[in-house]
């Protein structure tokens, strides 16, 4: 009995040494190479999809390994999502180390319907970027404004602000085409007037149709951008480009304020995606002139003016 209770405990040893010497092998790099590599962590990527990609990329010897010391050390929430380099004469400590100081290139995800202020705002936030930054960024994009095509990008801390805006108008040329300027036009109100791709292709319908009849839109939307090139002329950053729109903002005296001017604004008001563009080019018919969002973003349509005062007052009121 006692020679078993020693043989147990002697194998029990081994078993620890053995994991051990295991373990730190596992740590150790994987070769002398010291060659720079780029290593890409995609937005969303888990700890165990980085440790699979760094295996498979033949950074580390265990993916394993490495998601139980990133477990261990609290790191989770450290490792950034962008473009890292790497070698693999780093140890897995090291590694772990480079993807926490954060990456070299950063993704940056531009959503769809800001104006162009905005973006250059969302650029210089991600990346790091001063005033200067966005001055010239504005200044870059003056009648570019529908063509900076909403995506997500990978961009260095170091990149200009001219990079940055010819990297978004060559993303939309190669995303887009066939899209006539009046058509972009619509794009970009659908785009802020909408707030779900099975609503686009009707609204356009409807906004269409108003201007077949004769109709002024009477899009807030454009009423609003009217305002904040007014109110934000000389502001860079902390301005309210899409505020409430009050009765007499209506009369502000602009070629965008639909309420005041027959057909489309003569430039977007913002940067469209890809569903609003083709909702612009392939409109849907209806009977509806109308259509409003309750509180909860529910749109309600109308046949006539009786049906949309009465969503109103049910809706809105």
């Amino acid at each position: 009995m006692f020679k078993k209770i020693i043989y147990l405990l002697f194998f029990a040893l081994s078993l620890f040494v053995v994991g051990i010497i295991f373990v730190k092998q596992m740590f150790l790099p994987v070769s002398t190479d010291k060659t720079q590599v780029n290593f890409l962590i995609t937005k969303g990527s888990s700890v165990s999809l980085i440790g699979n990609d760094l295996y498979k990329q033949g950074f580390i010897k265990n993916p394993i390994v490495f998601k139980f010391y990133v477990q261990l050390t609290g790191s989770q929430n450290k490792i950034q999502a962008g473009e890292f380099s790497l070698s693999k004469n780093l140890t897995l400590i090291e590694i772990l180390e480079t993807l926490k100081k954060g990456p070299a290139e950063i993704w940056v995800t531009i959503p769809e319907g800001l104006r162009r202020e905005e973006i250059s705002q969302k650029f210089a936030s991600s990346l790091s970027k001063n005033s200067d930054f966005m001055k010239e960024f504005n200044s870059l994009t003056i009648g570019k404004e529908g063509y900076l095509f909403p995506d997500t990008y990978l961009f260095s801390k170091s990149a200009s602000s001219s990079a940055i805006v010819a990297k978004m108008l060559s993303t939309f040329d190669k995303k887009v085409s066939d899209v006539t300027l009046e058509q972009l036009i619509m794009a970009s109100l659908i785009e802020r007037e909408t707030l779900g791709d099975d609503e686009k292709p009707i609204v356009a319908g409807i906004l269409y149709k108003r201007i077949d009849a004769g109709w002024p839109l009477q899009v807030d939307a454009t009423v609003q951008y009217a305002k904040a090139n007014i109110e934000c002329k000389n502001k860079i950053i902390d301005c309210k480009y899409w505020g409430d729109v009050f009765n007499l903002d209506k009369e502000i005296n602009s070629t965008y304020n639909t309420y005041k001017n027959l057909g489309l604004p003569p430039l977007p008001i913002a940067n469209p995606g890809l569903s609003s563009i083709n909702a612009s080019i392939n409109p849907e018919k209806s009977d509806f002139w109308y259509y409003i969002h309750d509180g909860k973003g529910v749109i309600h349509y109308a046949k006539n003016l009786e049906e949309h005062n009465a969503n109103v007052r049910k809706y809105l009121n």
